[in-house]
C-alpha cells in the first residue's frame, strides 16, 4: 500500500525552543509562520511543529507527495487508501472519502496506543489538512477548495 511521503507533526508548548532544539540537530525551516508552526527539514526528513493547533502528535501521510513535497504521477487515491483499510479491519475516522469522487478528501486512523494518524495535507505544505484554514467550514482547506469563499470581503480565502 502506497500511503505517499511521510512527516510527523508535533504539538509543541514552546516554539522557540523547539525551533531551537531542532536546529541543533541539522534541521532548517522550510515552511511556516515560525510562531504556531514550522516545517523543519533535514535532508529527507521532514518535522512539523504546531504550538496550540492540536493535542497530540500526529503521523502525516501524504498520498501524491515524494520526498519533501515533490508531486507524483499515478499514486493511490485517499478513497481507495480508506476502503483497504476499513477491509483490513481498521475504522477511519473523520472520513471525508465518501462525500466526492476526487480530489481533496481525508480520513484519521488510530493505532492500537492511540496514536492519531492523519492520512492527507492536501496541498503539500507539510501541514495536517486539520491545522489548515476552512472558512466556510466544509472540511475542505481553502487552498484546496474549489468552491472556497471570500466571507468577510477582505479578498482572502
Amino acid at each position: 500500500m502506497d500511503l505517499g511521503a511521510f512527516s510527523i507533526s508535533l504539538a509543541v508548548k514552546d516554539m522557540v525552543a523547539s525551533r531551537a532544539f531542532y536546529s541543533k540537530l541539522g534541521f532548517e525551516m522550510v515552511a511556516g509562520d515560525g510562531e504556531t508552526w514550522t516545517i523543519v527539514a533535514n535532508q529527507l526528513v521532514a518535522i512539523g511543529l504546531f504550538q496550540g493547533m492540536f493535542e497530540s502528535n500526529i503521523l502525516t501521510f501524504n498520498p501524491g507527495w515524494a520526498g519533501l513535497g515533490e508531486p507524483v504521477d499515478g499514486f493511490t487515491d485517499i478513497r481507495k487508501l480508506s476502503s483497504r483499510l476499513t477491509d483490513e479491519g481498521l475504522e477511519p475516522i473523520d472520513d471525508t472519502t465518501g462525500e466526492t469522487p476526487s480530489g481533496p478528501a481525508s480520513f484519521t486512523i488510530t493505532d492500537p496506543d492511540g496514536n492519531g494518524q492523519s492520512s492527507l495535507d492536501c496541498n503539500s505544505n507539510g501541514v495536517p489538512d486539520e491545522c489548515e484554514p476552512d472558512c466556510n467550514n466544509n472540511g475542505v482547506p481553502d487552498d484546496c477548495d474549489v468552491d472556497a469563499t471570500d466571507p468577510d470581503g477582505n479578498g482572502q480565502v
